[in-house]
């Protein structure tokens, strides 16, 4: 399904889509990582802004 971009506000800004070219990018460059980064920890946890930060600085932490 389609951005509806229609549909904004805060519920949508906090979740991350990757049907879109240029949100890829953006995310990507919020949290600093790669577009497969950004896949792969959207597949681990889900679309969640908050659960992917927290995710990738678990991933970028100490061993």
């Amino acid at each position: 399904m389609s951005d509806d971009k229609s549909q904004t506000g805060n519920p949508d800004r906090q979740r991350v889509s990757l049907s879109e070219d240029y949100e890829v990018q953006d995310w990507s460059k919020r949290f600093g990582v790669t577009a497969d980064q950004l896949r792969a920890a959207v597949d681990a946890v889900g679309n969640q802004a908050e659960d992917i930060e927290k995710y990738l600085s678990r991933k970028s932490g100490p061993a």
